[in-house]
């Protein structure tokens, strides 16, 4: 029986190698990433912003002073589990729906979701749209250095605040990825997948 354990360890192990090389190498990975950088280059360098900058147009909006739309453009599921106060919210997937909803083509627009990818390629599309007045909300770097991820993970790592539908206000003390427990949460009686992420898949939206 030990010996039976032991294979299958190793071969577990193996697996998960082999997996993880895989991804390594897989070139349409990196086809992905150069497509994106190119893509989103119809970006004007100076409506890259910080999530401290959409902290300060989001104060103006609930002031009623500012009349911008902040965008946020993350999953369903993930935008009830907790979101921005007063923020807007389609999913990235239907940005094809946002000259429906937002017919100005000068209407300002801040453009999010959890840290930058999705947001930039939206916003991206926004410009290839026709739209003029569209900020991306990234990263803040530091040299090469990330020192803030961009979207609603920079938000938290500010501790800028959020909401639900069920707990009212609340604030994060620490971003992080699901533990061991939720990634692999197939023992537990769960109702329906939101409850516990995208089919308690390891991978994470960007």
């Amino acid at each position: 029986m030990k010996k039976f354990v032991s294979i299958m360890m190793a071969v577990m192990f193996m697996a998960s190698v082999a997996t993880v090389a895989m991804a390594a190498d897989n070139p349409l990975v990196d086809k992905e990433k150069a497509f994106w950088k190119e893509f989103t280059s119809v970006i004007p360098k100076d409506k890259i912003v910080n999530v401290d900058a959409l902290y300060a147009e989001w104060q103006k909006v609930l002031a009623g002073q500012s009349d911008a739309i902040l965008l946020d453009v993350r999953t369903h599921p993930e935008f009830d589990a907790f979101h921005i106060e007063g923020t807007s919210h389609i999913h990235a997937g239907h940005m094809y729906t946002i000259p429906k909803a937002v017919p100005d083509p000068n209407a300002k627009i801040f453009v999010f979701c959890r840290t930058a990818h999705r947001a930039a390629y939206v916003a991206a599309f926004l410009y290839k749209y026709g739209y003029t007045n569209v900020y991306y909300v990234g990263p803040i770097k530091d040299g090469d250095k990330k020192v803030n991820e961009g979207g609603v993970v920079g938000w938290a790592q500010k501790g800028y605040p959020f909401v639900n539908a069920f707990a009212g206000q609340i604030v994060i003390q620490q971003y992080m990825q699901p533990t061991w427990t939720e990634r692999n949460c197939g023992k537990y009686i769960r109702e329906f997948s939101g409850q516990r992420g995208e089919n308690c898949s390891k991978k994470t939206l960007q």
